[in-house]
């Protein structure tokens, strides 16, 4: 596993380009994950993303001052949890801080007490490869060892604030 704490260059960022940012973003729609690691500890996450195929890698960001990120910095593993609309309440709970995220949350042991939530649609589980300070955020990449889609599902995605229903888009009717 490579890890670095270079810090980066300042930036000239203003609390006016920090609005722009924000209000930008809640114009982009992302895919609603739940992150675990062993503990069991885990939050839910936006910013889950695919890196490359050969080798399987995969991705995501944790701020440096979540709950969480002390024990996602001491994790070699962490299992990734792609959630359908059925499991807003679920998203909801690991996006709080201050609770016992677990509770009340059915989860089997993976590898080392990885926990996978049994009420997920698909998940997967990596080992860390990478760990970068990026600004004010931890990026954390991981190739991908196992993983199940248990059922289809539709989307649970997270937009101007709120989570939503991903939908397919109407066939446009032949000419």
């Amino acid at each position: 596993m490579t890890t670095s704490t270079d810090h980066p260059a300042q930036t000239s960022a203003t609390p006016a380009t920090d609005e722009i940012l924000r209000r930008t973003l809640r114009r982009h729609a992302a895919g609603v994950t739940v992150i675990t690691v062993p503990g069991p500890a885990g939050f839910t996450a936006t910013s889950f993303t695919s890196v490359s195929l050969r080798p399987p890698l995969v991705s995501f960001f944790l701020g440096l001052h979540a709950s969480t990120a002390p024990a996602v910095g001491d994790a070699d593993r962490f299992a990734v949890h792609v959630l359908g609309t059925h499991n807003a309440a679920l998203a909801g709970q690991f996006a709080r801080s201050g609770i016992d995220r677990f509770r009340g949350v059915a989860w089997t042991a993976h590898e080392d007490g990885l926990p996978v939530l049994d009420e997920a649609p698909a998940w997967l589980t990596a080992r860390v490869t990478l760990r970068q300070r990026v600004g004010d955020h931890l990026l954390v990449v991981g190739e991908v060892e196992a993983g199940s889609v248990r059922r289809d599902a539709e989307a649970l995605v997270h937009h101007d604030g709120v989570f939503a229903a991903a939908r397919r888009w109407p066939a446009p009717a032949p000419e």
